[in-house]
Parts: C-alpha cells; structure tokens; sequence
C-alpha cells in the first residue's frame, strides 16, 4: 500500500490497510509493506519505481489516478485504486482496465447525514466542514453536508448555519472556487488545528472532518475547547479517536465502506476470480453511511430515528444530494 497521509491517519489511509490486515491475517502465505509518499507529484514515480517488488499495490487517493499507466505497462500485476479511475495519462481521459479494480465513492451521501446529524445537535446552530484538499472526494463531502444542513433546516425545523472561512476557500480540480474550510493538505495537523480553533472561535460548535492526518489537528482543537463542541468523524468509525479526559469529541462518523472492499477484492486476486471494474459505491451498494451503533455515537433517539428516514431515501434514489460532478448544488438537488 502507498500512501500521502500514511496507514495510521486515523481515517482514509488507515481504512485501506485495515482492509489488507484483514486479508493477510486470512492468508498467512501473504504479507504487506506499508510505503509513504509524501510528495504528491511523485505518487506515480513511486508506484513505477516499486511495483517490480510486489503482487499487488493499493493506491489510496485522487492523486493516484495517473497511476493507471504504471497498471496498463505492467499487465501481470494487480492494482486497487480509491476514490480514483485509472488514467494512461495525467490529462487523458479516464479508462477500465482489466487489471485494475478502482473504488469510487458518493461521498456526498455520507456528507449529507453529517449534515444532518449536526443541524439536529448544534447548541449554537453554527456547524463546518473541514477538508483537506479540494479533490472531488473532499468536495462531495462538502457538499453532501450543505445538503444535509440546508434539508434539516427545510424539514426538520432547524436553523443551523454552515460557516466558511475564505482565507481557507477550497478551489476544486476545475479550477472552480468551492468555498468551504480547506486545509491545503492531508498531513499538516498544525495547519488543522488553527483552521480548527478559527471555527470554534466563529462560534461553530459541530464540523465534519474529511481531511485525512491534517484532521487529527482539528481534532486537537476541539479536545482542547470547552465540553459541548464536537466533531463528525471521517471514512471510518473514528469514535476511539475522540476520547479526551471524561469526555468524548466525536459524535458520530460518517462512512465510506473501504475496509471490507479492499479485503474483498485482494481475496478475488488471490484467489483467482478478480475483475477489473471502475465502480461507484453508494447506500445502494452498501458503500456509504454513519455510525450507529450502540456505543459508537452520541446521536440521540430523534435523531437515529431521522436519518434511519432519510437513509432509506437516499438508498432508493428520492434524495440526490450535491456533489462536485453531478449537476446540483446544495440548496438545489433532488428530494430537498
């Protein structure tokens, strides 16, 4: 596995190597070597420079779209891309290969539970997202919880605000300004953490965190404020995470389904049936959603019961949140 914000981010790397776990620990004839890449422009470099030592490369991120050349001049070995299609080129167009499983998923569903769950407990009705960088997995999320928010409001009765501060805008792949609360990075927590502490000092009380290592600063902010301020665990269950003292910071994570994927998919290539897809994971799929269960939130009952409603409209396709791609915005998609 290689990765820009290491295996034990707490949150999107980690996720990807607990699956693998999984697998080498049913496979005792497998092993794994976790390798981190820091500098972004030489993700691709790093796969070609090391794919000669391994069976299988998991490749966790956007960045590693450009990958799929290294996947197309090495036919006999097998790669599994996340939130990324494989591309031969860096400014081509996006191609299936047969040996290349790539994930991608609707993160704007997981996002619009987070905004809900926060418009639901917010005390001083300010709530945030906080990203990395503004990939469009970052800004599905993003927008995912503006949608959630903004149905809460419309639905619910609530009067939640979504705060952004512009010296961290996000500007997407496009070029596009998206606004939110970019960090800039996935592996700078001193950066999280100041874009953290400015959120709580606009009075904002919940964020959503999807911003890989960078969000354990932001995790560190709360931690740090007065009891009564939460966050939105990212990826996966991030609950452990959030214990401080007496207390616990997160109030429940929203999810994208990696771990038992990649398990899933590994156990394909060893055992002989994979195929290479280009899939889009969602509700549907069993690829997205939030903690809930017991012990691993502090939902309350109202609102477990009203995103057990909602989940269920997302799964059958009545509520399309926004995302980065997908024509709506989030005070303008389907079911608001």
């Amino acid at each position: 596995i290689l990765t820009t914000s290491g295996v034990d981010d707490g949150s999107f790397g980690q996720a990807c190597y607990e699956g693998i776990l999984l697998f080498v620990e049913a496979n005792t004839d497998t092993k794994v070597t976790d390798v981190k890449e820091d500098d972004f422009g030489r993700v691709v470099q790093a796969v070609a420079e090391i794919i000669a030592d391994y069976d299988v490369m998991v490749m966790p991120g956007f960045q590693f779209a450009g990958a799929g050349a290294v996947a197309n001049d090495n036919p006999e070995k097998h790669f599994i891309l996340v939130d990324s299609y494989p591309k031969i080129t860096d400014d081509g167009e996006e191609v299936q290969l047969d040996n290349v499983y790539a994930m991608m998923f609707k993160e704007e569903e997981s996002g619009f539970f987070a905004g809900i769950a926060a418009a639901l407990h917010t005390k001083t009705n300010k709530v945030a997202v906080v990203n990395g960088i503004a990939f469009p997995s970052n800004v599905n999320y993003q927008y995912g919880f503006m949608s959630g928010v903004n149905y809460s409001n419309k639905h619910y009765g609530t009067s939640a605000e979504i705060i952004e501060l512009p010296a961290y805008s996000g500007t997407d792949v496009t070029g596009a300004d998206v606004g939110g609360n970019y960090i800039g990075a996935f592996a700078d927590q001193a950066t999280g953490k100041v874009v953290g502490e400015a959120l709580l000092a606009k009075g904002v009380d919940i964020m959503l965190v999807a911003a890989g290592d960078s969000g354990n600063g932001v995790f560190a902010a709360v931690k740090e404020s007065p009891e009564g301020n939460y966050v939105i665990g990212c990826d996966v269950d991030q609950y452990d995470d959030g214990e401080t003292g007496t207390r616990n910071i997160v109030l429940t994570s929203a999810l994208k389904n990696m771990t038992p994927i990649v398990a899933d998919q590994l156990q394909k290539i060893h055992d002989g049936t994979f195929e290479g897809q280009n899939a889009l994971l969602g509700a549907t799929e069993g690829g997205t959603g939030y903690v809930s269960e017991d012990g691993r939130h502090q939902l309350s009952e109202d609102a477990l019961a009203k995103l057990a409603e909602v989940f269920e409209l997302v799964k059958d396709g009545i509520i399309v949140p926004a995302s980065n791609f997908n024509g709506h915005t989030p005070d303008n998609f389907p079911g608001l």
